[in-house]
């Protein structure tokens, strides 16, 4: 196989390459299971679109199946692992997918909503026999499939990647190009790999969930023959033992991974050696200045921030040094986006300095592409190239973006995009709910919370708050559901429906700033 597995199993077939809580594999495993991964899904009718999904926690295996989809030419779907069998079972239909593989923690809602799809193989890793008869065993998939080198003359396929949608559906979009290495051949693509930034570092540190598109670049990396440790639900204490045990000079984290782990009692902090960390990537949301300082005060000035979306990969970036000199700017546009635009409500470009609506230039001319939905990857644009990702900012003098609010209507809690329209399609469908509206509110620990405000249909007999959240979470994965919910008069829609969430957030945030 073209792939430094590859080389690294010839080179040092027994060093670890790849390990997690329970299991650890040498490049020599690696290299084998790659290959068995790849024959097997090559051997199977995949369909047209070649889509093969992950729905599972973190674990090698998760980093198997997607790097081994990616070898085998198809294009694997990370799932939120949160999902329910319903909220899941609308992607596999939406994706197309073909395969299912899942964890044993995800077993039974996945092959519930493999049943409702009508998606015939799941593959289920460490289920035991809970997976007799319903789910074929990772292990005996393996072991009946070929170890001989695979096809590497297959062009690559991108993530399907999803986001929750404003309509109340989540929205597929392709890994974006800026963050796909691209390549006519599977080797063209690897080879590429190879030269990625994460590539020149020692052991990488995965830590956020591989559904996510920092947490997957974990798969890549190892791609790029870099030893990958996978860390399973988030500790604090359990990342800096990784850290110092395995030498981890690189990860990805968002901000509530840093406040946690400032959390730590300050002796547990000084048990721990992280001087080996040389690249902390932040991503997901806006860092709190004071928790920046804090962590550039402990881990050195070794975090480079990535602005930007699903959709279209990173934006805009900066390093430790320079956000020390531009506190709170997440940097300036890097290739292939050439500007950063400011406009006003008309879409006229506003002055440096000048909050407004801020608009993206790509100079691939792409911007921003939904495949499935033609009106929103429209109303993303100003004009052709020029997209947006709904936010409220200024660009200074000297070309650093800085982010000051929200137009649209997402929520970002914990790094996760959250958009209020599924919980509130849930509420307003409750027979005593006249209006709802979600909006996000403080969170010390997330950012944001989700919060709803409820009119209801008789206030002299308003819902059960209680009752509602319950409803939420019998439909909804629990991170999409409301923490709180309040019972009000009006949510002030307009003549023409519209609500202001702007407006209905900024009661609830001290200053102008209403988002985390």
């Amino acid at each position: 196989m073209a792939l430094v597995a590859v080389d690294r199993a010839r080179e040092r077939p027994h060093e670890i390459a790849l390990r997690d809580d329970e299991v650890h594999l040498t490049w020599s495993q690696v290299d084998e299971m790659l290959n068995r991964v790849a024959n097997a899904l090559s051997a199977m009718d995949l369909g047209a679109a070649r889509r093969v999904a992950v729905y599972a926690e973190n674990s090698v295996e998760t980093v198997l199946a997607h790097l081994g989809g990616l070898l085998a030419g198809a294009s694997t779907v990370p799932v939120n692992f949160h999902l329910n069998a319903d909220e899941l079972a609308y992607i596999l239909n939406d994706s197309k997918a073909t395969v299912l593989f899942v964890g044993p923690e995800t077993l039974a809602r996945g092959l519930a909503a493999a049943a409702e799809a009508g998606v015939k193989h799941v593959i289920a890793w460490r289920a035991g026999d809970t997976s007799a008869g319903a789910a074929s065993s990772w292990e005996t998939w393996l072991a009946t499939a070929s170890a001989a080198e695979p096809r590497v003359d297959r062009a690559p396929l991108p993530n399907l990647m999803y986001t929750s949608g404003t309509t109340g559906v989540p929205k597929g979009v392709d890994l974006a190009p800026s963050m796909f290495a691209g390549g006519t051949t599977i080797t063209e693509h690897v080879a590429v790999l190879q030269r990625n930034g994460f590539a020149q570092f020692g052991a990488h540190l995965v830590v956020g969930p591989m559904y996510h598109t920092g947490p997957l670049s974990g798969m890549r990396i190892l791609a790029a023959g870099v030893p990958v440790v996978v860390l399973g639900r988030f500790d604090p204490e359990a990342v800096l033992r990784a850290i110092e045990t395995y030498h981890v000079e690189t990860t990805v984290m968002v901000p509530t991974h840093f406040k946690r782990l400032l959390e730590l009692d300050r002796a547990v902090r000084a048990k721990y050696d992280v001087s080996s960390m040389k690249l902390i990537a932040h991503t997901g949301s806006a860092c709190p200045i004071d928790v920046k300082h804090q962590m550039i005060a402990w881990f050195g000035p070794v975090f480079m921030d990535a602005y930007g979306a699903t959709e279209v990969g990173t934006i805009c970036s900066i390093g430790s040094a320079e956000w020390t000199e531009h506190p709170g700017s997440v940097g300036r546009v890097i290739p292939p986006f050439t500007r950063a635009i400011v406009v006003d409500e008309a879409g006229d470009e506003l002055p440096p300095g000048t909050e407004g609506r801020l608009y993206f230039e790509d100079g691939t001319g792409r911007g921003i592409v939904y495949p499935n939905d033609p009106a929103k990857t429209a109303q993303s644009h100003l004009r052709p190239g020029v997209f947006t990702i709904g936010e409220i900012g200024y660009v200074d003098f000297d070309g650093f973006v800085y982010i000051t609010d929200r137009f649209s209507d997402m929520i970002v809690g914990g790094g996760v995009n959250i958009y209020p329209a599924e919980a509130e399609t849930v509420l307003a469908a409750h027979p005593k709910v006249a209006d709802v509206a979600v909006i996000g509110v403080p969170d010390d620990d997330l950012g944001e919370a989700v919060k709803a405000l409820v009119v209801p249909l008789d206030p002299s007999d308003p819902p059960d708050v209680t009752e509602l959240i319950a409803l939420c979470r019998s439909k909804l994965a629990g991170y999409k559901c409301p923490r709180t919910i309040e019972i009000v008069s009006t949510v002030g829609r307009n003549a023409m429906g519209k609500v202001n969430k702007r407006a209905l957030r900024a009661p609830f945030w001290e200053g102008k700033r209403t988002i985390g």
